[in-house]
This record gives C-alpha cells, sequence and structure tokens, in this order.
C-alpha cells in the first residue's frame, strides 16, 4: 500500500473529495511527530521510548450537521474510505444551527515567523539526552546527605509539525519543538520523608535550565520541606510562589472558556465588562511571542493569534473563544480553537500569562507579620460553577515576614470570586516556564484549616 507524504496538497485533495460527495465545508488538520522519552531512577534507565506518528483529521459538514473522524493510515485507500464513512456519519448527525467554520474574510492572511523550532537539536544523540536525566538525578542526590532517593528523572523532547487546511481556502502549516527535564528526588529525617520537583522546558534545547540547576534547586526545594509542622486552622495572608500562583491562573482560564460558559458551568457567565479581580489583575493571552511554547501563527481553525488583554486592571474585557462557542455566546471567536487530530475543536489559551508588578517575592513574603507561603497543592477542590475553592496544600510558615518552618496536612479555602479581589501584591518574578505562567502573588486572606 502505498504510503502518502502529509501536505498541504493533500488536505486540499482530501476536501475536493468530500465536496465531490456533497459536504458543504469541511476542513482537514494533519500532523506529525517524533517524540523521545527515557525515565531513569537512581542512577539506572528504567525506560526509554521513541516513536513516530502520522495522523489526519477530517471535518465536514452538511449543511449544518458535522461529523469528524481520523486515520493513521496516510494512504489513498484508507483517505477514501475516511471520506465516505466521515460524509455517511455528518448526513445522519443531528443538526446545529451554530455549527460551520469562521467565515472566509476572517482566517488568517499572514503567517508569522515565531521561532518555533529548534532544528539544530535533531543532531542531540539519545546517549546524551540519557546523560542529562541521569546528570540531573544525580546532582539532586548529591546535594545533601539527607536526599537518600528518588522518585527518578527524566528527559523528553518532540518534533511536531501541523499542517491545516479549509475549504474556504486556507491552508497553511507550522513546525514546533519542546525539550524538558526533571527530578523528583526524596529526602529524609528523623523517620520522615519528603518528596519534591523542578523543571526545565523550552522549545530550544540550548535554552534548557543546566541539569546542576534543575537538580540543585528541586533539592533546596525539597530539603525545605523537612520537619513539617502542623497548625491551627486560622485566617491569614497567603502567598503563593509562581508555579501555585500559575494554578490560579489555569482556573481563571478554565473559567473563561467558551464552553463552559454557553454551559453555564462557569462562576464568570456574564461577567465581561464587570470588574472581577483587585486593580493588580491584568491577564495578558498572547499567541505570537517569538519561542513562546504557547505560541502557533494560527489556531485550530485557522484564524492568526493574537495578543489580547483578557483582565485589565481586574475588569474582565475578554473571553476564550472558538468559532462554535462564540456562536452559542453570539461573540465572535478570539483564535483561541485547539485541536486534537480528528476531535472537533475545543478552546485553550495560548500563553497565558499575568503581567509581572514591581516588587520582588522577597519584598512580598517581607510584607506579611503571620501568614502562608504555597508551594505545594493537593487534589481538585475548586468548583468552576460557583468559584468556592480548597485545597490541600504544604508550605512555609511565614513570621515577621521571613519563611521560619515547614507547614504541611493543611487545607486552603475561600472562593476565587474572592480570591482575584484579594490580590495585594504582584511580584516582578514572571518566568514563562509554560503556557500558563505567573510571578508570585500575595493574597490578602484566606482560611488555612490545619488542627
Amino acid at each position: 500500500m502505498e504510503r502518502l507524504e502529509l501536505s498541504q496538497e493533500l488536505a486540499r485533495d482530501v476536501l475536493d473529495q468530500a465536496k465531490a460527495k456533497g459536504a458543504s465545508q469541511g476542513d482537514v488538520v494533519m500532523a506529525e511527530s517524533e517524540s523521545f522519552f527515557v525515565t531513569v531512577r537512581m542512577g539506572e534507565v528504567e525506560k526509554v521510548s521513541q516513536a513516530g506518528e502520522k495522523r489526519l483529521g477530517l471535518r465536514l459538514f452538511f449543511g449544518n450537521s458535522s461529523a469528524s473522524a481520523s486515520t493513521s493510515d496516510i494512504s489513498k485507500d484508507s483517505i477514501e474510505k475516511l471520506v465516505d464513512d466521515t460524509s455517511k456519519m455528518a448526513k445522519v448527525t443531528a443538526q446545529d444551527p451554530h455549527s460551520g467554520l469562521p467565515d472566509a474574510a476572517a482566517l488568517a492572511r499572514n503567517l508569522p515567523q515565531l521561532d518555533l523550532i529548534d532544528e539544530s537539536a535533531r543532531a542531540v544523540s539519545v546517549d546524551e539526552k540519557i546523560q542529562i536525566a541521569l546528570e540531573t538525578e544525580k546532582n539532586a542526590l548529591a546535594y545533601d546527605s539527607r536526599i537518600t532517593n528518588s522518585e527518578g528523572a527524566e528527559f523528553s523532547n518532540q518534533f511536531g509539525r501541523v499542517i491545516y487546511a479549509s475549504s474556504h481556502g486556507f491552508s497553511g502549516e507550522y513546525l514546533g519543538s519542546t525539550f524538558g527535564h526533571s527530578v523528583s528526588p526524596v529526602a529524609a529525617q528523623n523517620g520522615a520523608m519528603q518528596r519534591d520537583y523542578w523543571y526545565s522546558s523550552n522549545r530550544k534545547f540550548a535554552k534548557l535550565e543546566s541539569s546542576k540547576s534543575v537538580g540543585e534547586k528541586a533539592a533546596q526545594r525539597v530539603l525545605r520541606r523537612l520537619g513539617g509542622r502542623k497548625i491551627k486552622t486560622c485566617e491569614v495572608p497567603v502567598v503563593f510562589d509562581p508555579e501555585m500562583a500559575a494554578s490560579l491562573l489555569r482556573n481563571l482560564a478554565s473559567g473563561l472558556s467558551g464552553y463552559s460558559l454557553y454551559k453555564g458551568a462557569s462562576f464568570l457567565m456574564g461577567k465581561l465588562g464587570t470588574k472581577i479581580g483587585s486593580d493588580l489583575l491584568t491577564v495578558i493571552d498572547d499567541g505570537t511571542i517569538s519561542g513562546a511554547l504557547g505560541s502557533r501563527p494560527f489556531d485550530g481553525e485557522g484564524l492568526p493569534t493574537q495578543k489580547k488583554t483578557v483582565v485589565e486592571k481586574g475588569e474582565l474585557k475578554s473571553y476564550l473563544l472558538d468559532t462554535y462557542s462564540g456562536k452559542k455566546l453570539g461573540m465572535a471567536s478570539t483564535a483561541n480553537a485547539s485541536r486534537s487530530v480528528g476531535e472537533p475543536p475545543g478552546v485553550s489559551p495560548a500563553n497565558f500569562y499575568l503581567v509581572p508588578g514591581h516588587e520582588s517575592p522577597e519584598a512580598i513574603i517581607g510584607s506579611v507579620k503571620s501568614g502562608l507561603y504555597v508551594t505545594e497543592m493537593i487534589g481538585f477542590g475548586v468548583n468552576m460553577v460557583t468559584g468556592d475553592y480548597s485545597r490541600g496544600a504544604a508550605g512555609l510558615w511565614i513570621e515577621d515576614g521571613e519563611l521560619a518552618y515547614p507547614v504541611e496536612e493543611i487545607t486552603i479555602a475561600g472562593s476565587l470570586k474572592e480570591m482575584f479581589q484579594n490580590i495585594e501584591r504582584v511580584g516582578n518574578d514572571l518566568d514563562m516556564r509554560g503556557r500558563i505562567s505567573s510571578p508570585t502573588i500575595k493574597l490578602s486572606r484566606m482560611t488555612v484549616a490545619g488542627n
């Protein structure tokens, strides 16, 4: 069986075949990827995997009804069957007046070069990648004699290519790469054990933090947790480290998703144009940042990605929408469509971040007489419909502006509605480590439940 190469020409050919079957509209998403993954533990390689994948996904509309399907068999016969099967499914699916592609006039015209791939890193050998994981763990274990064990270290990378074409005449593609390594050391003291982790990720191999840096940071994080105490229930200021603050932004992004909104499953329903946070809450979503992990030249429906202010000084300015959820809400897409091959679009942020303030994390901690510095959260006690928030947590107790001792087995509770209003200080330490990022933030008060 002749295997076909993924290309924009093939995508247009598939759409022509669908049109011949009577499809009124359609789009094709193709993805190919090469991925590598290694896990090591206590100096031994545990698992190495290397994989390549090609997939072609098709979405067809017959009037207002649609269906999606995909195949990893990129051959002429397989694609003909895919078009045939998807057409049959689309014809029998219920009509939906909100379905359809975005307007042709809104589609991306000029695709920006966003520096998303590191072609030179294809030359990095498997042995070098394994060595990075081993060295990261070795640096963590060697840092202090109390670090006696490890849950392992890993290195991963992926090279990918995405092609998208629609029956409105759009076709485009882009390449991307990601690299990352991490380690989870275990420390012991007086019979009690703690674990923590650290990681680095980037689109460019050379921009990864070193094995020494990641290993030692993981070691420092786990050591500061030794000797954890319980505390009495209280209401105090809470400082979120950047990783934990980013999880609050994830809750915000989830509440802003068009799908949550039109289903009535978001505490931010009907809040556009109102004040949802303190003056210090300014949140940007920007898919155009060169080399960033969430950047891409167009979204999952061919619309140009853009930089937009989602929240400005506490006022909600924009939801996150694709074409379908936008139509359901009577609004335009915000170019936040995301796709899995063979699935209809969903919504996801691009590079979603809290604009940093001017204070150092040390100054923010220094402003707290007595309170909590959160470094880990456990569980998923967030009700997105009401905004009620309750999660297990661990961190360090702040006394007289200093990190005094570790605390564990506590729960922090509040309401997202109030938490965003109660942001009192924002740090200057924004580091775009992922697609959703935040500097350190201080909330004026939360309930910390302990004994």
